[in-house]
């Protein structure tokens, strides 16, 4: 008997491709290469705000959906430290200063669109960034605090207190995954939506590269 491939095993072989992509583009690489300005990481900030006041909206009212509820934990919660550090980035007027690039605004369309009515696709954006924000993302929080001399303030958005084992919490997410109540159809549409949401990422960063390439990064942080 052939042994059935676990979900999230095929979810991760199915997106690496997609993920490394999203990783590598232009703009994140000259970041984590160390030939990004202080200037650019603020920009990715500002639009990290966006994409998870998109996502932290939706899981608000997800709480009480009986597939999506297992993945929302209070411990991912990034709000509150994207603020912290946007105020210390910019100042208390970071609010009047921030801008979506268009990629973002597709992208915070998409999350507004099926965020908040269907639990596979809220599922797969939720993984797509709080997964990621787990494992490289602590590698690039480390990386921007010692380029920027970053303490805690600036890069409190890599920073997960309440989770004393990523490694851990990520299995326990990874279990969730493979138990949701998903047929091989809905499967397949978590999946692509997880690719989608890849894209979007990848979108994002080649709009901070233009963005950079035609000086108009301080227009949007």
């Amino acid at each position: 008997m052939t042994p059935v491939t676990p979900f999230s095993t095929a979810l991760r072989e199915r997106s690496s491709g997609a993920h490394s992509g999203s990783e590598h583009a232009g703009f994140m690489n000259d970041l984590v290469k160390g030939e990004g300005t202080r200037e650019d990481y603020i920009a990715l900030v500002a639009q990290h705000w966006f994409m998870y006041d998109a996502i932290e909206r939706a899981a608000d009212v997800m709480r009480h959906d009986p597939v999506a509820a297992p993945f929302i934990s209070d411990k991912l919660t990034r709000i509150p430290a994207l603020e912290a550090d946007l105020a210390f980035l910019i100042g208390p007027e970071w609010r009047d200063r921030i801008v979506p690039l268009p990629s973002t605004q597709r992208y915070i369309d998409r999350i507004n669109e099926i965020g908040s009515t269907w639990a596979g696709g809220f599922v797969a954006h939720h993984y797509t960034r709080y997964l990621g924000d787990l494992s490289g993302g602590q590698f690039i929080g480390k990386l921007m605090a010692r380029q920027f001399g970053f303490e805690t303030n600036g890069i409190g958005f890599y920073i997960f207190d309440d989770i004393a084992d990523p490694r851990a919490f990520k299995d326990v997410y990874r279990a969730q995954l493979d138990a949701a109540p998903w047929d091989a159809d809905e499967q397949e549409r978590v999946i692509d939506e997880v690719l989608r949401a890849y894209q979007f990422n990848t979108d994002v960063f080649i709009d901070l590269a233009e963005a950079k390439s035609t000086g108009r990064i301080a227009e949007i942080a």
